[in-house]
């Protein structure tokens, strides 16, 4: 049957959120970050302005960050993003209740995964699809899932990396590990507390890493000024931090990184092996962009990796592509591989 009503695709990511609409492309662009009043419970902003307030906001406010390790670490609020995200896109009262398609990490529970479903029509969704987010991935980098070639993706997210090698439309081999931007985020806090006796926030440790973060020593010469709390005065002070102490403070949860892709492919199919040999490593999400960490994956597993086109929209555009052949033959195929779970109202 023809549908005429909206459809939304949703990368619930830890740290940001992007909304694609059928037909319209990627809408909104916003922080996984809620603020509200803990008096009155009253939501007082969400996404973009409610991460400008951490660190910043008085007691009454509460900043919370609803998704940990790509999963659901508070329903009620994650739900209350939802709400306004479709809210925005499809208005307060549609005409009809939306699709919805969302993203989840690649080997999140059964729990999980309903917990999802569950947030999402409680939002506002007619019907929802679950995606899983190395597939989406996948088809957002433009590779052909659907084939009998065998395909590695690497998705760095800010809660979880998620490595697959995919062929003809599903994962023949997958590992979701609880490692991504956000823990690398805490090994630069870790590094500068150690090294300098100095406190600094989650904001800047996030644009150190955004600046001058590195995977490899001495792969590029760059140095920023950190300003943070001095641990032994209680005052403020400035030191300099380069992209080789980045590199350094990195090396732990990149390895982990590294040794979860060199599990993956010691597990792939020997035929498999041989095609990823030639098409190499494909890397999406935001952490893919740290400067080296391309080539230290090369390095450590003798096979070439690139990053794709535009890698932190990798998924949510692979999303759109499902939305967008929803209705026809090919939609339907695609689907089957991509959707893990689906529920209607």
């Amino acid at each position: 049957m023809f549908w005429s009503g909206l459809d939304i695709g949703i990368d619930l990511g830890t740290a940001s959120v992007l909304v694609y609409v059928r037909g319209r492309g990627i809408v909104l662009r916003e922080t996984s970050v809620v603020a509200f009043d803990e008096e009155t419970g009253r939501v007082v902003a969400v996404g973009d302005q409610a991460r400008d307030m951490i660190g910043r906001n008085p007691s009454c406010y509460r900043v919370v960050r609803p998704m940990k390790d790509g999963v659901i670490a508070d329903y009620d609020v994650t739900l209350t993003m939802l709400r306004y995200l479709i809210s925005r896109v499809a208005g307060k009262r549609p005409l009809l209740r939306p699709r919805v398609a969302v993203c989840v990490p690649a080997r999140v529970t059964s729990v999980e995964r309903r917990a999802v479903l569950e947030a999402t029509v409680e939002a506002g969704a007619k019907q929802t699809f679950l995606i899983e987010e190395p597939m989406a991935a996948a088809i957002g980098a433009g590779l052909d899932v659907s084939g009998p070639v065998g395909n590695i993706i690497v998705d760095v997210g800010g809660g979880t990396t998620d490595i697959a090698v995919i062929s003809l439309g599903g994962l023949v081999v997958c590992d979701s590990l609880r490692v991504g931007g956000d823990k690398c985020d805490d090994a630069i806090i870790r590094f500068v507390r150690k090294e300098h006796n100095l406190m600094i926030g989650d904001r800047t440790a996030e644009e150190i890493k955004i600046r001058i973060g590195a995977a490899i020593p001495g792969i590029c010469d760059l140095w920023m000024e950190v300003r943070g709390r001095d641990l032994v005065t209680g005052l403020p002070r400035v030191v300099t931090i380069t992209s080789d102490d980045v590199a350094a403070a990195l090396a732990e949860p990149i390895g982990a990184m590294v040794e979860g892709v060199r599990g993956v492919l010691e597990r792939t199919p020997p035929e498999l092996s041989v095609d990823i040999a030639d098409r190499g490593i494909v890397l999406t999400g935001g952490g893919s962009l740290l400067k080296g960490f391309d080539r230290l994956l090369s390095d450590e597993t003798g096979v070439p990796a690139c990053v794709a086109e535009d890698p932190i929209t990798c998924v949510v555009r692979g999303t759109g592509k499902f939305l967008e052949g929803l209705e026809g033959m090919r939609g339907r195929a695609v689907r089957e591989g991509m959707v893990v779970a689906s529920r209607s109202v």
